[in-house]
């Protein structure tokens, strides 16, 4: 099994994640024929209408038929129930990828399963805060990193199956690197999921400010308070579930961003300036740290165009 083999790809889920991979494969060429389930039909519908799949199904057994690469791109909480009907239903010897940002939950959920299908937990570190098919794009993955956190498992079909996996975020342009769940876990507890909380409690905070209205709001929103509330447009129901299934590391987190709150609080109440500016010192040589690692432009604007 090779990634350049796979003859009927399914995608079970097909938002920003599902439908970008979809659209990455057949511009590698790296499947045959896509195609997709969604729960929602409407989604279905309008994968098809945008050419993210060749072939809509009307339900996950008629998505799984003569599947050998399965995705799975539903939200983390839908994640145990889908991955048991895959390894009930599936064609055996299927590759099963996922792409959530939590793998604690979908090891502990597949650990048990049947292994007569090759369950590949997946974490492609790329997105936006658009959802929906027509959000996806071919790119999104080019020069990000696709974090694989393999089961225990260490026969040579499985170990071939890991391998298969590496070779197609390759083939769609992303860097490959394996770890263990738990360090993924964390990692992205602080990388993405803390980032995510503070803007949405920043952009809950200040739609409760009464002082301040809405209209000055959205009129004074100057870059950064704009960038907060471009995260917090994300998927609120993708976002729940990581929070639900990843409480450990994200509480961990946040506990030591308290601390660091905190000390900045006392350094603000006491013109401490020489703490101000040892700490913001630190955040702007990670900055340019992420820059010169290329995930990240140096232009005005955060790297994004002015009109978005």
């Amino acid at each position: 099994m090779t990634s350049e083999s796979f003859s009927r790809a399914a995608i079970i889920g097909i938002g920003l994640i599902g439908s970008s991979l979809g659209r990455a494969m057949r511009e590698a060429g790296v499947a045959g024929t896509i195609v997709g389930f969604d729960q929602s039909p409407d989604v279905i519908r309008r994968a098809a209408a945008c050419g993210v799949v060749d072939a809509p199904a009307a339900s996950l057994d008629e998505a799984l038929v003569g599947a050998d690469l399965i995705v799975v791109s539903t939200p983390v909480g839908a994640m145990a129930t889908v991955l048991a009907e895959i390894a009930a239903k599936a064609e055996a010897g299927a590759l099963v990828i996922d792409v959530g940002s939590v793998k604690g939950a979908v090891v502990t959920a597949a650990a048990d399963l049947n292994p007569r299908v090759h369950i590949v937990p997946c974490h492609p570190v790329a997105g936006t805060e658009q959802s929906g098919p027509e959000a996806g794009f071919a790119s999104l993955f080019k020069d990000r990193w696709s974090i694989i956190t393999p089961l225990a498992r260490h026969d040579e079909a499985y170990l071939a199956a890991v391998k298969c996996a590496a070779d197609l975020w390759r083939a769609v342009g992303a860097h490959v690197e394996l770890m263990d769940h738990q360090h993924h876990d964390l990692a992205l507890a602080i990388t993405s999921h803390l980032p995510h909380l503070i803007a949405f409690t920043l952009v809950g905070a200040a739609d409760d400010l009464e002082s301040v209205t809405e209209a000055e709001i959205v009129k004074y929103s100057a870059g950064g308070f704009r960038d907060f509330t471009r995260i917090a447009a994300s998927d609120p129901v993708m976002w729940r579930d990581v929070f639900v299934n990843n409480k450990d590391a994200v509480l961990e987190v946040l506990g030591r961003f308290t601390e660091e709150l905190a000390l900045l609080q006392r350094a603000i109440r006491w013109g401490d300036a020489e703490t101000l500016e040892k700490v913001f010192a630190r955040g702007r040589s990670l900055r340019r740290a992420i820059v010169a690692a290329g995930q990240e432009k140096d232009v005005p604007n955060f790297g994004r165009d002015e009109k978005a």
